[in-house]
C-alpha cells in the first residue's frame, strides 16, 4: 500500500512537470499580448422598454483593452464584430441609473484587461407625443418697390415625440423664411424648429413632419421698375491694350415715377454717362451718374460703381542672329561654337515688345567645369524686361569644342 501510494505521488508529479512543459512551450509559441482593440467598441442598448427613452447623454463608444495570445489578436482584428459592448436596460423603470457596461468577446481565450468607460449613468424618461400648432415667422423686407402677399403654410399643426420632461419644455413650433431683398415670389420647404419659453431651441425630440411647405406671392408695386444697366463707353484704350471687361455695381437698380404708365414705357435697361476709355492703359475705377428721362427717379444712389479692366495684347517676337556668349570659359581653354547666333521667340505685352532691344537679350552658353573635347550644350537666354518670357531657341543645342589654349 505504501509502495502504491509512493507511485501515485511521482506519478501526479510526473504529470504536473510535464503539464507545466507543454504549457511554457504552448506560451513560448504563441505567447499573450496586451492591446487596446484598434477601434473604439459601440455601446449597444438591449432590453429597452419600448415606453421609455434614454433622455441624457451617454457615451456611445467604449475603448476596451484585452489579453490573449498572438494568434488570438489575428482573429480579432480580422473580424471587428467579434467584441461587443452590451448596456442591458431590461426590467428598468423610470429614473436615474448605473449601469456597467458588459464586454462580450466570441474569441477565445481571451481575458478581459479593462473598458473605458466601465460603466454609465443615464435616466429614463416616459416616451411621450404632442400636437403643437406650426406658426410662419416672416423675417426681413422685399426689395424696395417690392410687396409680399398673404402666405400659406401647410400643414399647420406637427407631432412631436420624445422624453416627457424635453416635451414639456417645448412652447412653440415654428418655421422661419426670409424675404429680405427679394424680387420673386417664394415656394419653400423650411424645417420645423421647436423653443421653449425663453425662445431657445429644444432638440433631442422626433417632429412630424420635419419641414413645411411655404409659399409667399411677391409682386411689384405700381410706378416701379427694375431696369439693366448698360455702361456707355466712349474712345479706344491705348495701342497695344485691350478693354478685357467692364463691370458695374449693381447691374440692376429700381426706378420710380408717380406716373405708372412713364415707368411702363421705359425700355427694359437705363443708360450711365459715358465711360471715357481714350488712350487708357490701365484699369479703371469710378462712378457714373444714370441718364433718366424727367419724372423718373432712381431708387437709392443715382450713381453706379463701373470697373473696366483693361489688359496689354500678348504676342510673340522673333529676335533674329542673337550673338551666342561663351561663359565659365577659364583660361586654359580656348571655345569654338557653332553656330555662333540664334534665333529667340519671345512672348509678352505687345507694349513691351515693341521696345525690346537686342542689349535686352543675352544669350549664353556656360562650360564651367568642362574639359577638353566637344560638348552639346543649351544656350541660356536672359531677358531684361520683366514679363517677357522665351517661347523656343533655334536651333536648342549649340556644338562648343574645348581645346587647350596655345598660351
Amino acid at each position: 500500500m505504501r509502495a502504491l501510494s509512493t507511485n501515485v505521488r511521482t506519478f501526479l508529479w510526473a504529470f504536473a512537470l510535464a503539464l507545466a512543459v507543454w504549457i511554457s512551450a504552448v506560451t513560448a509559441a504563441d505567447p499573450d499580448e496586451i492591446h487596446t482593440l484598434s477601434s473604439a467598441v459601440p455601446v449597444e442598448v438591449v432590453g429597452q422598454d419600448p415606453g421609455l427613452v434614454i433622455s441624457t447623454d451617454y457615451p456611445g463608444e467604449v475603448e476596451v483593452t484585452l489579453r490573449a495570445p498572438s494568434s488570438t489578436w489575428e482573429r480579432l482584428n480580422a473580424d471587428p464584430n467579434s467584441v461587443r459592448a452590451i448596456l442591458d436596460l431590461s426590467g428598468l423603470s423610470n429614473g436615474i441609473h448605473d449601469l456597467n457596461i458588459q464586454i462580450q468577446v466570441t474569441e477565445r481565450p481571451v481575458r478581459i484587461v479593462s473598458a473605458s468607460p466601465a460603466s454609465v449613468t443615464i435616466t429614463l424618461d416616459s416616451l411621450v407625443t404632442r400636437s403643437l400648432p406650426l406658426d410662419l415667422s416672416l423675417a426681413g423686407q422685399p426689395a424696395i418697390g417690392y410687396q409680399a402677399g398673404e402666405a400659406s403654410l401647410e400643414p399647420t399643426e406637427v407631432i412631436i415625440a420624445g422624453a416627457k420632461s424635453v416635451v414639456e419644455r417645448v412652447t412653440r413650433a415654428r418655421v422661419v423664411v426670409n424675404l429680405d431683398g427679394i424680387r420673386e415670389s417664394i415656394d419653400q420647404t423650411p424645417p420645423v424648429e421647436l423653443l421653449d419659453e425663453n425662445s431657445q431651441p429644444v432638440e433631442a425630440l422626433t417632429i412630424t413632419p420635419p419641414s413645411a411647405q411655404v409659399s409667399v406671392p411677391v409682386s411689384q408695386q405700381g410706378g416701379y421698375r427694375d431696369l439693366a444697366v448698360k455702361v456707355v463707353v466712349r474712345g479706344q484704350v491705348a495701342s497695344g491694350y485691350r478693354l478685357a471687361n467692364i463691370l458695374v455695381f449693381p447691374p440692376v437698380i429700381t426706378v420710380y415715377s408717380g406716373d405708372p404708365a412713364v415707368v411702363s414705357a421705359l425700355p427694359g435697361v437705363v443708360e450711365t454717362q459715358p465711360l471715357d476709355l481714350q488712350d487708357a492703359s490701365n484699369n479703371i475705377t469710378t462712378r457714373l451718374e444714370l441718364n433718366l428721362p424727367p419724372g423718373v427717379s432712381v431708387v437709392g444712389e443715382r450713381t453706379v460703381l463701373i470697373q473696366a479692366g483693361i489688359s496689354p495684347i500678348e504676342s510673340s517676337l522673333t529676335l533674329s542672329d542673337e550673338q551666342v556668349e561663351v561663359i565659365g570659359l577659364p583660361s586654359s581653354l580656348v571655345a569654338q561654337i557653332s553656330p555662333t547666333t540664334v534665333d529667340v521667340i519671345v512672348f509678352g505685352p505687345l507694349p513691351l515688345l515693341d521696345t525690346l532691344t537686342r542689349q535686352d537679350v543675352r544669350v549664353t552658353v556656360d562650360v564651367t567645369g568642362l574639359q577638353a573635347g566637344t560638348h552639346q550644350l543649351t544656350p541660356i537666354v536672359e531677358i531684361l524686361i520683366s514679363n517677357v518670357s522665351v517661347e523656343s531657341i533655334l536651333p536648342g543645342t549649340i556644338e562648343v569644342i574645348l581645346s587647350l589654349s596655345s598660351g
